[in-house]
Order: C-alpha cells, then structure tokens, then sequence
C-alpha cells in the first residue's frame, strides 16, 4: 500500500514539474532559430514564447517570433518573451514591452525591430534615433 502512495505521489509531481510554463534561457551562439534556423548570436533582439506544456521555442529575432504566430494555436501559448534592448540578454514580458521600429537600429533579420520593457527608455532611445513606438497589441496587427 505504501509503495502505491509513493508511485502516484511521484507521478503527480513529475506531471507537475515537466509542465511548468517558465522561461528557458538563450544559449547565445549555440542555440538555433525554430523560424529561420539561423544561430541566435544577438542578445538585444532574441526573442521566445513557451508553450502550456512547457516547450520553449526560440529565436534570433522579434521578427522571427511573430511571424512563426502567425501559423499557431494561440491558445496554446503560455509565455511570450523578447530581450530588453537596454537590458542585453534580460528575456522581459512580451506582451507588457514596448516596441520601436527604426531604420537605425538594425535587427538580425532586417525589420528593424527591438523591445523595451521601460516606455521611457523606448521613447529616450526613438528621440536619438527615429523610428516608431508600437505596443503588443500594436505589433501583433502589423505582423
């Protein structure tokens, strides 16, 4: 009987553990781009989502992120995330960041576009700069 209790004790927590929705880090130089397959070398512009299950896909770029959306289950998306320009390397809320699109700021696959996760940075790098400001919203629809 006790050896019962262990073997469903176990087995709940391994479904428990194995389908944690959390952010997985970007092996910088090493790890490859689930849309273009190109190696995630920037540490400004790559970006992830986790599914429900807990599988991370990651990408070279914000770009390459929204247009791999395009062909999926939202509803099957537990975690979106994008590098902090200002921040290199820090993985911020996608949906909470604020985008700027500038022709001056290039990005691994030339949309020109990078994530902050402080409007005045976003607003402080636009005025030196150029470029326009989205929200999550905002960048989903032009994608």
């Amino acid at each position: 009987m006790k050896r019962q209790i262990f073997v469903i004790f176990f087995s709940v927590q391994l479904v428990l553990v194995s389908c944690k929705v959390s952010p997985e880090p970007i092996n910088y130089g090493s790890d490859v781009c689930h849309y273009c397959s190109m190696t995630i070398v920037d540490n400004q512009h790559a970006a992830e989502y986790v599914t429900k299950k807990g599988r991370a896909y990651k990408f070279d770029s914000i770009e390459c992120m929204m247009n791999d959306l395009r062909e999926l289950d939202k509803a099957e998306i537990g975690l979106y995330l994008v590098n902090d320009y200002s921040a290199p390397g820090d993985l911020i809320d996608a949906t909470l960041a604020n985008y700027l699109i500038s022709k001056n700021i290039p990005s691994p696959m030339g949309e020109f576009l990078s994530a902050f996760g402080n409007l005045e940075n976003a607003k402080f790098v636009q005025s030196e700069q150029g470029g326009q400001l989205f929200s999550w919203e905002a960048l989903k629809e032009r994608f």
